[in-house]
């Protein structure tokens, strides 16, 4: 799975999270200042990876852009091959 396709699936969980055009949802977002999101909105975004990828995720507080979460889902489903 290619990071362009994760960000597809990203700007289509944190729209139906947070109610954000994905049109705004670009690598460089800030999740929390651009987004208005929490962490509790970001732990509903990730749930929902996991799901998706069959993946567990453990995140930390380096998370702080699209891209970051991008990164950070793309790692570990390199760990888990």
């Amino acid at each position: 799975m290619t990071k362009e396709e994760i960000l597809k699936d990203v700007q289509t969980i944190a729209n139906d999270e947070l109610d954000v055009d994905t049109d705004k949802i670009t690598l460089t977002t800030n999740i929390k200042e651009d987004l208005d999101a929490d962490s509790l909105d970001l732990f509903e975004i990730l749930n929902e990876l996991e799901d998706k990828y069959d993946i567990e995720l453990d995140p930390d507080d380096s998370i702080v852009t699209i891209g970051d979460l991008v990164d950070f889902v793309s790692a570990e489903m390199d760990k888990q091959k």
